[in-house]
């Protein structure tokens, strides 16, 4: 068999409801030399037979059922130890890609700018019912996404595309990381090589109660120090990388009924202040 171009790695967790708009964005891409592969966490036979009715009717989407691990970043690992294609997206289950060129226009990116290990884009915010609440842009050159890089994550992981064989030399997703693997990942890469954001939004992030890990936020705070702790010297403006490590902290600690209720409009906040192009 000839391996696809592009490997497309989707991580999902008993919400197999979800997955249907996910796949028919890949789906509908200009793009089709790929293959989808969708590695369940979850431990529910649902979601094995809503990916089979789609395997039936597309042989280019695979299955992987490993068993709860509980952790995105060794679940991402396992899809791209399966992968078979030169460059990889992510499309995290409940996202779903909204521009039909996305892969067809990175692929041609990466394929005419080897200095450069990944490329991502914007997105559009939506709640639970899909309606939109916001459009972000990330910083698009090299060169401002590393002023960003310790901040937050400069890249938007579902709208991305990136090199395996420079992944796979990094050692993929450190699977240390009990969260932002996806954050910690898009350092290594950007100290292997250029990365850039398209000016153009490439998918919908679902922003809703149910996506949100509440009981997750203190290991976000943690792994947010780590991070910085880990990249400081590698990348400028430290300081500012560690005032938004406070900021997780403190949030972290706040009373779960003020979290919730601020939790929708810190989240817009932080995109606009740390998207590093704001709204568009």
């Amino acid at each position: 068999m000839v391996n696809p171009r592009v490997s497309i790695i989707t991580a999902t967790y008993n919400r197999p409801h979800l997955l249907e708009r996910a796949i028919e964005s890949v789906r509908a891409q200009t793009f089709t030399d790929w293959e989808l592969i969708v590695v369940d966490d979850g431990d529910r036979e649902s979601a094995a037979a809503a990916v089979g009715a789609w395997r039936a009717r597309d042989s280019r989407i695979r299955y992987l059922s490993p068993g709860h691990r509980g952790r995105i970043a060794i679940i991402s690992n396992i899809g791209l130890r399966e992968a078979r294609g030169e460059y990889v997206a992510i499309l995290d289950d409940d996202d779903w890609w909204t521009a039909s060129d996305k892969l067809e226009k990175q692929v041609r990116f990466l394929d005419t700018n080897s200095d450069h290990v990944g490329c991502g884009g914007g997105y559009v915010v939506v709640d639970e019912a899909g309606r939109e609440t916001g459009r972000f842009l990330k910083p698009e050159r090299h060169e401002d996404i590393v002023r960003h890089a310790l901040i937050a994550n400069p890249m938007a992981n579902s709208t991305t595309l990136f090199r395996r064989a420079t992944a796979e030399r990094l050692g993929n997703y450190d699977e240390t990381m009990l969260q932002f693997a996806d954050w910690d990942f898009w350092l290594k890469m950007g100290l292997a090589g250029k990365l850039y954001n398209f000016p153009e939004h490439f998918a919908a992030y679902r922003m809703w109660e149910g996506g949100m890990s509440f009981a997750k936020q203190r290991e976000n705070a943690r792994s947010a120090f780590r991070i910085v702790r880990r990249y400081t010297g590698r990348y400028p403006r430290t300081a500012l990388g560690c005032l938004s490590a406070v900021a997780y902290a403190t949030y972290a600690y706040l009373p779960a009924f003020i979290k919730r209720f601020l939790n929708p409009a810190l989240s817009r906040l932080k995109k606009f202040l740390f998207a590093g192009r704001g709204p568009a």
